[in-house]
């Protein structure tokens, strides 16, 4: 699969440190609005042609455009490069209005082509060990998840924050899709949710790079609470917050009839799942069971390049997630529970292979 990557911001360096590591995955372009910025991450890579954004979404050697930009120009890239025939992957979120991911999904569609949607995290050993736990019955049957993300902010070491307060930011947009994407995966798609949401700060200080000590505008909800109702019946509490210090929660506990299971973060691929199982004397840590091991961003473009529309991290999936999280912010606004329209199928479960093979 030919992949033309367009954004070439502090993001992108994970992905170029996997293209290496992907065998049926070749980077062949790359694009950014600063030339500079794609220069530098061309450099040194045999094949590897800088073009223009325009010229990356018309060049007949991209089959694939890996989309980086901003969450804000998400779907408009996606859909630029639907209609020129090609197959996208964007990063999280999947777009930053329910509407817009629709349309996404609604041209892909009708064009033919297969569309994939970050975080691919979820295919790593701690969120598929996880999954093998459960499918095992390890805690019984689930009844409740809680999953947790508090930081004090990203502009304290992002150079170029701005994005991450404004609407398409926060830091349930942000970094919800961890989360909520571990949590569908496991426990199944979500029909509603109730949410509540705050903002204690107006601005925020920029405390790296060559902004440090610059300001910024915050509009959008910086803790953002929720109750997710499973199809299932499973109850998922989430937290995620911009402005707390610090926790000692799990990243995500579940907790079953027999007992209760740590996941862990979900913005890494690996980490120890410990269960603590009912009448047993402490945690204990699960041996690794499913999941690509030793993966890193873009193992998400290798199960796409080989399952094709079968693929796990899936357009369909990020845009069920993308909904959960706005009916949370819409439920935090109106106070009253929101149904959530979309569904989604569990992604099939990842054998237990290396970085490079598929499952």
């Amino acid at each position: 699969m030919r992949i033309g990557m367009i954004g070439c911001g502090v993001i992108s360096q994970q992905y170029l440190a996997s293209f290496e590591q992907l065998p049926d995955v070749q980077l062949v372009a790359v694009a950014d609005l600063d030339p500079a910025r794609a220069e530098a991450a061309a450099a040194g890579r045999e094949g590897v042609r800088v073009l223009s954004v325009d010229e990356l979404i018309a060049d007949d050697e991209v089959d694939t455009v890996l989309n980086l930009t901003i969450p804000a120009a998400h779907a408009g890239i996606d859909l630029r490069a639907i209609a020129a025939g090609k197959n996208v992957y964007s990063e999280k979120p999947f777009a930053v209005t329910t509407a817009e991911g629709q349309e996404v999904l609604a041209a892909a569609q009708e064009a033919g082509v297969v569309v994939g949607s970050a975080p691919d995290t979820v295919l790593g050993t701690g969120t598929q060990t996880a999954r093998a736990a459960l499918e095992d019955g390890t805690i019984g049957a689930p009844i409740a998840a809680v999953a947790t993300m508090v930081t004090p902010g990203h502009e304290r070491w992002h150079p170029q924050p701005d994005f991450y307060y404004v609407p398409g930011g926060g830091p349930l947009l942000d970094m919800g899709p961890y989360y909520i994407h571990a949590l569908v995966t496991l426990l199944g798609p979500v029909s509603e949710v109730m949410g509540a949401s705050s903002r204690l700060r107006t601005e925020r200080t920029i405390g790296s790079g060559p902004r440090q000590g610059e300001t910024i505008p915050v509009t959008t909800d910086t803790h953002v609470t929720g109750v997710l109702v499973h199809e299932s019946g499973v109850l998922s509490t989430l937290v995620m917050s911009f402005d707390a210090v610090a926790t000692t929660i799990h990243p995500i506990e579940i907790h079953g009839t027999a007992g209760t299971l740590a996941v862990p973060d979900p913005n890494r691929f690996d980490g120890d799942v410990e269960v603590r199982r009912l009448g047993g004397d402490g945690w204990e840590t699960l041996p690794v069971a499913a999941g690509y091991a030793e993966a890193g961003r873009g193992i998400g473009l290798q199960d796409m390049a080989v399952r094709g529309s079968g693929l796990r991290a899936s357009g369909e999936l990020g845009q069920h997630v993308l909904e959960v999280m706005n009916a949370v912010l819409e439920s935090s606004t109106g106070g009253a529970r929101v149904e959530v329209t979309s569904s989604v199928a569990r992604p099939a479960m990842v054998a237990l292979e290396g970085a490079g093979v598929t499952a």
